[in-house]
């Protein structure tokens, strides 16, 4: 009897559910507005993970991006992406790690406010993926960086409305290309990324 009162709970839950939780049939990716979009900063993060001491691999995040995306899924070569992501906002949820990271002897956030990645060529690799070729900026340094994106979806945001297109993308680099070489190699030279993103259409 308990077994079947908790399946009735459950069941007039799902009915009572408003329909803005239902989750989206996933979109193709050539069904994709054209046009040009702007990051939506609450819901994309940028993750960078290195080796700790041989121990562990730790990471941490950078949310507050901004920026713009150009594109047309039927001319996806031609498609430009321009995202920077605030240095002093970098979070390993160790308030004196943060403090260091962003101080002069790492990122120096006060000097170099900063990361930025711009797009220079975007190559089709699959039906959902994409190998994105640009330049990233970084403690005053720029160098060459290739980010594999892979389409998430696409459709109307249920809650603001606006027309949304998301993607998940890795990359890595060496921190010590951009003179950021405290503890390497004990702290890893080679950074991992993993950056999850959304955006919303302006026009």
């Amino acid at each position: 009897m308990k077994a079947l009162s908790f399946a009735a709970v459950l069941l007039a839950s799902a009915v009572a559910a408003p329909s803005f939780l239902v989750a989206q049939a996933p979109a193709a990716p050539e069904s994709v507005q054209a046009g040009t979009y702007k990051v939506e900063s609450n819901h994309t993060l940028a993750q960078f993970g290195v080796n700790h001491f041989g121990f562990n691999d730790y990471f941490g995040t950078i949310p507050g991006a901004t920026g713009s995306l150009s594109i047309d899924p039927k001319a996806l070569g031609a498609a430009k992406l321009d995202v920077s992501l605030p240095v002093s906002r970098i979070s390993t949820t160790n308030d004196t790690l943060d403090a260091e990271l962003v101080s002069a002897d790492w990122f120096d956030a006060a000097t170099y406010p900063t990361i930025r990645f711009v797009s220079q060529k975007v190559e089709q690799t699959g039906p959902r993926t994409a190998r994105i070729l640009g330049t990233v900026t970084m403690h005053g340094v720029s160098k060459p960086m290739v980010l594999d994106a892979t389409f998430g979806g696409a459709g109307v945001n249920p809650m603001d409305k606006a027309y949304t297109i998301g993607f998940s993308a890795t990359g890595t680099l060496k921190r010590s290309d951009f003179g950021v070489s405290k503890y390497v190699p004990a702290v890893s030279d080679e950074v991992a990324i993993r950056i999850t993103a959304a955006f919303e259409k302006v026009n």
